[in-house]
């Protein structure tokens, strides 16, 4: 224990502790990405053309579960505001609920290119949400309208066929 405690301590010492590194663990999404578009029964969207600076953080693609086949991509945008893609096939009410932590419909609508997206609010996430035949988009998180605008704008939704073409 004399020798112990001594060459413990001093090791603490000089072992490089980096307090202002950041803990966000960036993710690379592809593999996930053509998977979900082999598997899944809808376009999944994905974003393109974001800057560098809009960092993926989660992905991941579960078939057939109790809300459908879901889709999620979470990203950090540039202000480090969490904004997430989640697409489903199965009831829109629920699955909205569930990805929006329980976000209220507004009434108020929001163009984004040559779509209108519906904007719900909530006491953590606000979202833009997407209904059209056989799948519902959710662009959620808590950036602003505008950053979720920005990355509902960004989205391109294509099967695993439709985006082998274009490669």
């Amino acid at each position: 224990m004399v020798v112990v405690i001594p060459v413990a301590g001093i090791s603490y010492l000089f072992i490089p502790h980096d307090q202002s590194g950041d803990p966000v663990r960036t993710v690379g999404y592809r593999v996930e990405l053509d998977t979900a578009r082999r598997a899944a029964p809808y376009a999944v969207a994905a974003p393109e053309g974001l800057g560098d600076d809009w960092r993926a953080t989660s992905v991941s693609y579960k078939p057939k579960g109790e809300m459908g086949s879901v889709w999620h991509l979470g990203f950090l945008d540039p202000q480090t505001e969490y904004v997430a893609v989640e697409q489903s096939d199965g009831p829109a009410r629920a699955f909205i609920d569930s990805v929006s932590q329980r976000a209220e419909k507004t009434g108020k609508t929001q163009r984004v290119g040559d779509a209108t997206w519906q904007r719900y609010e909530g006491p953590k996430y606000n979202a833009l949400v997407r209904e059209e035949r056989g799948v519902t988009t959710v662009v959620t998180g808590t950036a602003s309208y505008e950053r979720l605008g920005e990355m509902a704008g960004a989205l391109k939704a294509t099967k695993a066929a439709e985006g082998a073409q274009g490669r």
